[in-house]
């Protein structure tokens, strides 16, 4: 069960990295555009990078089921967050795609720790 943990935590710093250091092809990827003050890049390089990161390593750190566990309720928040747009916003195959990845993260880091 720890290679799944690890996988997880791996998992959440690989995506973190790319929202903070490739923050161009993040913007692209999640079809968001630099408003000219630097805030939205500076928002993707926190939130969507280096937010992960830290909830990565922080759980390698503490390597405690609790700490594994918060991986999943996180991406969790996402998963929330992505099906309120999917309702709200509308849907795409994209969306869709962002929302299933989110939920697997959340069930397998939750099952996987209990």
């Amino acid at each position: 069960m720890d290679i799944i943990n690890y996988i997880l935590a791996a998992l959440s710093i690989g995506f973190g990295m790319l929202g903070w250091l490739a923050t161009d092809y993040t913007l692209k990827v999640v079809d968001l555009q630099d408003g000219g003050s630097t805030m939205g890049r500076s928002e993707v390089r926190a939130a969507s990078g280096a937010l992960f990161v830290g909830l990565g390593v922080g759980a390698l750190i503490l390597g405690t089921p609790a700490a594994y566990m918060m991986i999943g309720f996180a991406w969790g928040g996402g998963a929330v967050g992505r099906l309120t747009s999917i309702i709200i916003d509308g849907q795409t195959p994209k969306k869709w795609g962002f929302f299933a990845s989110e939920a697997a993260v959340l069930i397998i880091a939750v099952w996987n720790n209990l």
